[in-house]
């Protein structure tokens, strides 16, 4: 029942911004680890940015300083703020998170998005 749907991916000129949302539904205790993954053409998925329940935020090498994650605890909503974007970030991005549900033992499950299109042209 948990579903997980990005929104605000797009055609962008190189240095560009786009702003990614995930909005996670469902019957939910807790979602504790909210992030964003990529995968482009012919390359492996690779984890762009994580946040914590507690505020911790962990970016790749390739997108800090750049990209920005964030998340709204009372909408269960995770951003993905995406500034000065390079060709190189052209991917289908996906929105991933830790749930627990409600019923007890509140037992963590992972859960994916359906992916949304970031295209950046030079």
């Amino acid at each position: 029942q948990v579903q997980l749907v990005e929104s605000g991916g797009g055609l962008v000129q190189a240095g560009g911004s786009l702003r990614l949302s995930c909005a996670v539904s469902g019957r939910i205790f807790s979602i504790n680890v909210m992030g964003w993954y990529r995968q482009a053409p012919g390359k492996q998925r690779e984890l762009v940015a994580r946040v914590l329940s507690g505020g911790t935020t962990n970016y790749a090498d390739s997108v800090k300083g750049r990209f920005t994650i964030s998340r709204d605890n009372a909408e269960n909503t995770v951003f993905l703020q995406m500034n000065s974007l390079k060709p190189e970030d052209t991917a289908v991005y996906y929105c991933n998170a830790d749930v627990q549900g409600r019923n007890w033992p509140h037992i963590p499950r992972n859960y994916w998005g359906q992916g949304t299109q970031v295209t950046v042209s030079s």
